[in-house]
């Protein structure tokens, strides 16, 4: 989906090649165009990919050919940055803990979310068989892994009944219990959305790549970051934290007086948690 959604924002550019081309007219400059070309040079059917990242200024062979070229080499980095993107994600949310959790009466609050780093993740799978696409994708991995970073260090469980039996335990103490209610992703970290903005996760990659003459980063970036807030905004929507391990025991246990009360304790989530 990454692939498709930044394939899409960035053919929104229409940008065509070559930029600000005017075919030639009058005599003798129209004259001259004309007679530069054969007959099956002059208009030849445009590449097919859809959508077309970019357009050709006229259906001369020429100009048709370095479409052709920039759609591929362009579309092929989108295609394989946005895997890496993807991959590292998928490693980021099956290896990722949640620790600190406190729970007080079946009511989590707080926590600390640890997982793997994305940078070294999506350097290790993206585009590096060139310089210049290892700049490229090094670009790509140090925003999204700063962002991502800023993003799970703001999860923290808002006060969640995720463990309703926690409110009477019959017992001193509570052993190990995943949490019967979810913790759904949005209320656990509402400032994701904002970091992960389309718009600014694509100027930060233009500035951070240090060239303002590399030609169409901006687009490029733009794109990129579009699909990613996009993509982030679905998965956000529908990410649930469970598999949370609550324990405890409660105070002023004194049976047969006070045989049940509400559990006081800590949560931690293991390995796979986040679904």
């Amino acid at each position: 989906m990454m692939k498709q959604l930044a394939r899409v924002k960035f053919s929104s550019n229409a940008l065509k090649v070559p930029k600000d081309w005017q075919q030639p007219s009058g005599n003798p400059g129209g004259k001259q165009y004309g007679d530069a070309f054969k007959a099956d040079e002059k208009a030849v059917p445009p590449d097919t990919v859809a959508p077309p990242l970019f357009l050709p200024a006229s259906t001369n062979k020429y100009h048709v050919d370095t479409q052709k070229k920039l759609n591929e080499q362009f579309g092929g980095f989108i295609d394989d940055i946005c895997t890496a993107i993807c991959s590292a994600w998928s490693t980021w949310q099956s290896a990722a803990t949640m620790a600190g959790i406190t729970i007080s009466a079946g009511i989590g609050s707080g926590g600390v979310m640890v997982g793997p780093p994305l940078m070294p993740l999506i350097l290790a799978q993206g585009p590096v068989t060139s310089a210049s696409l290892a700049k490229y994708t090094k670009t790509v991995a140090t925003v999204i892994g700063t962002a991502w970073l800023q993003v799970t260090l703001g999860v923290k469980i808002p006060g969640l009944p995720l463990w309703p039996m926690f409110i009477m335990w019959p017992g001193p103490v509570a052993p190990p219990t995943p949490n019967p209610v979810p913790a759904p992703w949005m209320a656990c970290c509402p400032g994701g959305t904002s970091i992960m903005m389309g718009s600014s996760l694509g100027s930060q990659m233009f500035g951070q790549h240090g060239d303002p003459t590399a030609p169409y980063a901006n687009e490029l970036f733009g794109a990129i970051g579009d699909a990613v807030e996009k993509c982030y905004t679905i998965w956000a929507a529908s990410t649930m934290l469970t598999n949370i391990l609550g324990a405890g025991a409660f105070a002023g246990f004194a049976p047969p007086v006070l045989p049940a009360g509400p559990v006081i304790g800590v949560g931690t989530m293991t390995p796979g948690g986040v679904t």
